[in-house]
């Protein structure tokens, strides 16, 4: 594993803040290194203030993958997707992390803070950090992602 890849940014608002930071506890546990975006604390703020941060880092490659979060993780993922080098996908069990990651490549998780357990969390964060992308006919796919049709 690289150094960059041992650097995980993570990201919030105050519907994701106390899954964050138990996220945060078991990456550090885990042996990662943590960049925090923010927010800190459960104050109400607005997600993409936190998100477009960590989502430009990524899309500039400063880190590999990202994991961020709100109440649906839907408002989340939809910011960082904006970036053309973004792959973000919103996952509420194991199977979906394994997916994007193994399929489409993802390189940020979305997490919806409001309708998953910190286990559960903490569950999908392993999945996507452990899944490798299988490459053959999902890579031509994914080079699609980013084409803009004229």
């Amino acid at each position: 594993m690289s150094d960059s890849e041992k650097i995980i940014p993570i990201a919030s608002d105050h519907a994701g803040f106390w899954t964050k930071e138990f996220v945060k506890q078991q990456l550090t546990a885990a042996g990662y290194k943590v960049k925090d975006f923010g927010t800190y604390s459960p104050e109400s703020v607005d997600y993409p203030d936190f998100i477009h941060p960590l989502a430009h880092a990524v899309n500039k490659g400063e880190y590999e993958r990202g994991i961020i979060m709100c109440g649906s993780g839907n408002g989340a993922q939809m910011t960082a997707n904006k970036y053309p080098n973004v792959r973000a996908g919103l996952c509420w069990d194991v199977e979906q992390a394994k997916l994007i990651r193994m399929h489409n490549n993802a390189n940020i998780l979305s997490i919806p803070g409001r309708f998953v357990t910190m286990t559960d969390a903490w569950n999908i964060v392993e999945a996507f950090l452990n899944t490798v992308f299988e490459g053959g006919r999902h890579t031509r796919r994914v080079e699609k992602i980013s084409q803009i049709l004229k």
